[in-house]
This record gives structure tokens, C-alpha cells and sequence, in this order.
């Protein structure tokens, strides 16, 4: 039996996060033969109904001494995927890293993603924990870039999002009637979130405006109804106070139920065209060939356009309306182009995505006592990873 501990932003407050996990588990279960495995994660209750995991546990509300002999009883422990290790969040998420080193058990870096990371306290954590990872992989490569700006010498590898592999299931017409939402009607899917730790750059900018503008542009021009689609519950608020701004409210409508990630990949197929701000829901649109343009607030979101081939957007807090509702005028014109692209670029993007599992079973076969060895060579060239090791 092998036994893999996962520890990320878990327990459906994300379905990003939800994505990643879903997609984790399916490729694990596929590649190694007799798996066990145990979800860290903030609502462990959720992630124990909703997700293919053998068993879950709540770090945050867990002491030291509860936690320590379900890490010490693994063959491995991922942090990630996702990103997790921004300012506010990262040294909380270090935390069952930190004991698993300790303890000896090997930790891997599961296709995060890192930023923003401006505190030297949060950079110098995150430094040090994963310079003592026995893998590393990013999901961009301004993310690698990031860690090689603050002092990473663990190899970093840049591969990619689990949830693009991630399958659909179907959402079926009688769904979207019972969503509220008409069926036989041009639908165009639309993504906001909040400002928060994780998205400083949108500051104070006046994006809830510019996000209504768009969604009249599209009513009107394209004669399409609009459907907001929350990642997570903070969204709902947003796309209310967009909605407030429209001056066609009357033809938007925000997707409302427990929709699992599966589940709004196969939504996304109702859609003719993806206006939206989460990484997730335009790597859902990419994944099923929607046509999509992104608002970027984050280098994630404009890594993920440069991986696609897109031309990117301005960053939300710096466009205008006219210049948004060009580019969106000027999609729905070379949509099947953009199709084309996408379509062409998408199994290169997904054989990437597919390389963290093996580099994650090769450090599993190589056992303990190997991963170990190579941590001490590691720490015995680095002065500050030594200090980092005797630290934890």
C-alpha cells in the first residue's frame, strides 16, 4: 500500500481547488496500483463526501501531536496544487510541510502556484520549506521565476494545472431550466471575483463597472443572455453588484446550486463564448474549446493566455472600456480562429500537465532513505537550507 497525503485549499471553497483535487486523485488512482489517499484539508467533512480520498483531515484545527502520527504514517506528502503560497496563507500551508520534514517523510511541490509574495518573512518560509522538497513543480513559469528570485535551489520544474485533464460530466438541458436559465438562447459565460489577498492588483479599480459594461456590450450585441458563473461564494457578491450595474439586468442570471467542477465543465459547453477574471473558469472554457477572453488580475491568468497562444488583455485594474469591448467584439468575430488555436495547442498543455504524477512516483519508488539522502546533500551544499532543516 502506498500513502499520499495532499494538503491545499480543499473542502469547497473553491472549485478550482475542488478541480485540482478531483483531478489528482483520478491520476494517482491510474498510475499507482494499491493507493491510499489522505486529503488535508479545511472542511474535512466536504472533501470526504465530494472527493475519491480515503481519508481527510483538518490541519488548521488539529495540534502538533494529533497531526504528527498521520503525517509520520505517510509514503509522501504533496503540497498543492494551486496557489496556495501568497502573503496571507503561505506559512499556514507550510505548516504540515514543516512536520513531515521533520519527521523524515519525503514532500513534493504539486504543480503550485506562488504569489503574491512581497513579506520576507512569507518569502524566506517558503524559501526554506521548499528547498527541503525532494520534487518542485510550478504551474507557471513566472511562479518558477518567483522562487528563483528569493532563493529556491530546488530544481523547479514548470508543468501545469491538474484540472486541465480533468473530465466532464454532462450538464443536461432539464439542468440548465432548473438553473433558471433558458435553453435554445446564445449563452455567453462570464467570471468575476473579489479583491482580497490573493488579488491585490485589482486595488480599488472600478472593474464591477467595466464588467457591467461588458455584459450590456454582449446582450446587445450579440443578442445573448449572460451567466455568471461562481468559483467560489464570494463571487455570488460580485456578480450581484455587476448585475446592479447592467442596464440590461433582466437578461443576466447567476448559476445558483452545488455544482461539482466536473459538472460545470460540462456548463461550459452550453456557452458560445467565456468573458471572465478566475483561472479556472477560462481553463474549464480552454479545456471544452470555448472561445474565451480573459480579464487578467494576476500573471497566472496572463501565463496561461501565453501557454494558449491568446493574445493577452490588459490587466483589469488598467483597461478601459472601449479597448474591452473591441477585443470582445473582435473575438466573437474570429472565435473558430481562436478555436483552431486553442484546439491545436491544448494536448501539448495537457501532456505537460500529465508530467507531476510520474516525477511524484518516481521519488515514491525511490523510497525514504534515498529522498533522504538527496535532502542532506541538498542542505550540506546550501548553508541556509541547513538552517532551514535544523529549524523544523
Amino acid at each position: 500500500m502506498t500513502t499520499i497525503g495532499i494538503s491545499g485549499s480543499y473542502g469547497g471553497l473553491n472549485l478550482g481547488d475542488e478541480a485540482i483535487l478531483a483531478s489528482t486523485t483520478a491520476l494517482f488512482r491510474a498510475a499507482i496500483p494499491d493507493v491510499e489517499i489522505v486529503a488535508f484539508s479545511r472542511n474535512a467533512e466536504h472533501t470526504r463526501l465530494h472527493q475519491d480520498v480515503d481519508r481527510t483531515l483538518c490541519p488548521r484545527t488539529a495540534l502538533r501531536e494529533e497531526i504528527t502520527p498521520e503525517i509520520e504514517r505517510l509514503d509522501i506528502l504533496l503540497l498543492g496544487g494551486g496557489g496556495i503560497l501568497y502573503d496571507a496563507e503561505a506559512k499556514t500551508y507550510l505548516r504540515e510541510i514543516m512536520i513531515a520534514q521533520a519527521c523524515g517523510v519525503p514532500t513534493f511541490a504539486f504543480a503550485i502556484g506562488i504569489g503574491p509574495l512581497d513579506g520576507l518573512e512569507e518569502q524566506r518560509a517558503v524559501r526554506d520549506g521548499l528547498n527541503m522538497m525532494a520534487g518542485v513543480t510550478v504551474r507557471e513559469l513566472s511562479a518558477k521565476r518567483l522562487l528563483e528570485e528569493i532563493g529556491v535551489k530546488c530544481p523547479v520544474v514548470v508543468t501545469g494545472d491538474p484540472a486541465l485533464l480533468l473530465t466532464p460530466e454532462p450538464f443536461t438541458d432539464d439542468m440548465l431550466r432548473l438553473a433558471g436559465i433558458p435553453d435554445g438562447a446564445t449563452l455567453v459565460g462570464m467570471s468575476v471575483r473579489e479583491r482580497g489577498p490573493a488579488a491585490p492588483e485589482l486595488g480599488e479599480s472600478e472593474y464591477h463597472r467595466l464588467i457591467a459594461e461588458a455584459a450590456d456590450f454582449i446582450v446587445r450585441r450579440f443578442d445573448a443572455r449572460v451567466v455568471f458563473v461562481p468559483m467560489e461564494r464570494a463571487d455570488l457578491r460580485e456578480a450581484h453588484t455587476v448585475i446592479a450595474r447592467m442596464a440590461a439586468p433582466d437578461r443576466a442570471y447567476i448559476l445558483q446550486g452545488d455544482y461539482g467542477p466536473r459538472q460545470i465543465l460540462g456548463l461550459m459547453e452550453h456557452f458560445s463564448l467565456a468573458v471572465g477574471m478566475r483561472l479556472h473558469f477560462l481553463i474549464f472554457a480552454a479545456r471544452c474549446g470555448v472561445p474565451l477572453m480573459a480579464m487578467p488580475y494576476s500573471p497566472k491568468v496572463s501565463d496561461f493566455l501565453d501557454a494558449l497562444g491568446v493574445v493577452d488583455q490588459s490587466m483589469i485594474g488598467e483597461a478601459h472600456a472601449g479597448s474591452v469591448l473591441a477585443d470582445i467584439d473582435r473575438l466573437w468575430d474570429h472565435r473558430e480562429e481562436q478555436q483552431r488555436l486553442v484546439a491545436d495547442r491544448m494536448p501539448e498543455i495537457q501532456e505537460m500537465a500529465g508530467r507531476t504524477v510520474p516525477l511524484v512516483a518516481e521519488v515514491i519508488r525511490q523510497g525514504r532513505p534515498v529522498a533522504e539522502a538527496a535532502l542532506m546533500a541538498r542542505a550540506a551544499n546550501g548553508g541556509e537550507i541547513a538552517g532551514a532543516a535544523t529549524s523544523t
